[in-house]
Parts: structure tokens; sequence; C-alpha cells
């Protein structure tokens, strides 16, 4: 198959509520989002990343540029057979994940639209509905966070992840705990602790948390290592698994108990799928992160975490928890009964694009034709 145009999307969605992390805050999400064309389909990707480089190296701009310069035009001049074709294409361009990943979401999307199969379906899930919880930014004091897992709890979610920072770590947690004692409950550091703090880290182990999540250096396997051995909370690597190389070597360095994939951090589907394989093949679960996609690319999350190994409840929330109105005439909604969100089953992502919000939140476009 050759790809006959590919259009670049810069939008900006606010969020109903401002997020913050150990690191950073943001008001909305500015995501580079992804349409492809071929044989008379349309398939849609997104490029979930942040408007600065503080999760990762890239940010929105990095991506629109090397998507532009570079990746776009390496597609448009490849034969395509299947979409795991994608990942060898653009590996000759060093790193940039997030960019490579909103074009090989759109492979996936328009191979499965072509084979008239769900993309759950392609990529060998065996889940009609996948376990999700919600991620709660850090709050302004203890009674307004108490307040927020209130309300999600009450929304059907029974997982929460709470957001933590030195200053803004042991005393919410403990509070949570104590309100909610059965509570699946699980904190995110976002590599804003050294291992000096491993003696402050294990004070979490009396909170029976499901993990403590990349609680170092954001590209650190070697420490993470040695931290593990000295708490008793499950560990989870988040940003510092990039490849499935990166996964391969916290398995066998012992460095985490659990691993977060997140498709757009490794650079697409492929590679989340072989990390998936790997983590499984050493009997260690992995669980499904969010980077508070749009619903684009919440529609490839669902699909991911739907393969078997993802046996922890992901960060994919229904996308009324993160924009009043979303990019898609049909968004998620949270199944309230088991906290889950349904997988769809329709060939393709099963996103139902609503181009006429979109063109309003779109502030800069770009296209490339065969």
């Amino acid at each position: 198959m050759r790809i006959e145009r590919i259009e670049l999307r810069k939008i900006h969605l606010p969020y109903v509520a401002p997020f913050e992390t150990s690191g950073w805050r943001e008001l909305g999400r500015v995501p580079v989002i992804v349409r492809m064309e071929a044989d008379g389909i349309v398939a849609w990707g997104e490029s979930p990343v942040g408007t600065d480089p503080f999760y990762s190296e890239e940010c929105t701009e990095t991506v629109w540029l090397i998507q532009k310069e570079y990746l776009a035009p390496m597609l448009m001049e490849t034969e395509l057979e299947r979409p795991e074709d994608v990942t060898p294409v653009l590996a000759k361009v060093r790193g940039n994940h997030f960019a490579k990943s909103g074009l090989e979401f759109a492979a996936w999307d328009l191979f499965s639209q072509r084979a008239g199969r769900s993309l759950a379906d392609m990529l060998g899930g065996v889940r009609d509905r996948v376990p999700v919880g919600v991620s709660v930014g850090i709050q302004k004091d203890i009674d307004a966070l108490l307040q927020t897992v209130s309300d999600y709890l009450d929304a059907g979610y029974r997982r929460v992840k709470l957001k933590i920072k030195p200053g803004w770590d042991i005393e919410p947690t403990r509070a949570v705990r104590e309100a909610w004692p059965d509570l699946k409950l699980q904190v995110d550091a976002n590599s804003i602790y050294h291992l000096e703090d491993a003696e402050h880290l294990a004070k979490l182990d009396p909170f029976d948390l499901l993990l403590i999540e990349q609680p170092l250096a954001h590209n650190d396997i070697f420490d993470h290592a040695k931290l593990k051995r000295r708490i008793n909370t499950p560990l989870c690597l988040d940003e510092s698994i990039v490849s499935p190389e990166y996964a391969r070597w916290a398995i066998e360095m012992e460095a985490c108990d659990i691993i977060n994939i997140k498709p757009g951090r490794v650079g697409g589907l492929t590679d989340s799928r072989r990390i998936h394989d790997l983590a499984q093949a050493a009997g260690m679960p992995v669980w499904h992160g969010g980077m508070l996609e749009t619903g684009i690319g919440r529609a490839f999350n669902v699909a991911l975490a739907s393969l078997p190994n993802f046996v922890l409840p992901g960060d994919i929330s229904a996308n009324a928890r993160y924009y009043a109105r979303d990019i898609v005439l049909n968004p998620f909604t949270l199944n309230r009964e088991d906290s889950t969100l349904t997988v769809p089953t329709a060939p393709g992502n099963g996103a139902q694009v609503d181009e006429d919000f979109l063109d309003q939140v779109t502030f800069e476009r770009w296209e490339i034709r065969a």
C-alpha cells in the first residue's frame, strides 16, 4: 500500500480543570493530530505530546518539525504491506517517539479498516472491556484532595492514582488510605525523587499501594534497581521505558516489578506490543498509562489495553474526565458497574472524528500528497 496523503494538525483543547504533577501544571492539551489517506480510506492518529518538554524531551513543536521534515516524507516514499512496517521505516530517525507514534497509529487504523477488523482484534486483544482508573493531580490541600477522590469514586472509578512530590506525598497518601481502606490506590512521582530519598519513600509502604510509579530520574534504570531492594511497595517504571530494549534491560536488572506502557512514549503500537510480550514472558504485569489523549488517542489506548498481560487498571479515563467536548462523536464513557471502558469493535480504531469541531480547534495545519 502507498499512502496518498498525510495531513497534520495542531489543535488546542482546554481541560475541564488544571492538571498538576510534581514537575509541571497544564491548563489544556496541544497534540498533533494525523489524518492519513490511502485506497479511499481515511485514518487517524495522534501524537499525545505536551506543549513543553517536561515529561519527555519532545513537545508539540518538535513533533511538528520532525513529522513535517522527516517522518511524513519517509512514509510517503515507502510501500507498506502491514502496519508493523512503519517502525523500521522510521527507525532511521533516532528517538522522537511521540512524533513517530502519531503516524504509526494512523497506519494501524488504516490497515485495520482495510482488513475490516477492529484494532483490538488486529493487535491480539482478548477483552471486550478494560479496567480503568483515574489520575488525580496535586491539589491545594488535603481537604480538596479528599473531595476530588470522593467525586471520582461517586462517578464509578475504583482505582485512584495520586500525583506526589516532596512535601506532598506521605500525608496525602495517608489521608486517602485512611478515608478508603480498601481502595485500589497507587502513586506517581514523575521522576522527582533521588536514591537518597529511599528511606523517605519507604514510609509509603504501610499504605498497601498497588505501586509507586517512576520515583527516580526519567532516564534511570540502574538506581531504580537499587531502590527496589529498599522499599516494599511494588516499583513501576514509566518514563524510563522508551523501547523494547529498555524494557528488557529493566527486566533483566530487576529494576521494577511492573511496567507502565504508553504507546506514544515508545513510538507506537508495534513496540508497545513487543514490550507487553517481553514482560509477559518474564512473568511481569503491565498496565496502560495515559497522556491525556483526545478521543482519537484514547481509542488506541483502549484497544492496546485489551491485550492479556494488561492486568492492572489503566489511566484511560472516560473522555469527560479531561475535556468538556472532545474531537470525537463517540466518546468513551465509564461502565460504572465495574469501572471499565468498552473496547470498540468497529473496523479500525473505532473513533468517529467530529471534523466540524476539529476544524474549530485547529490552529495550524500542513499536508503532503503523493
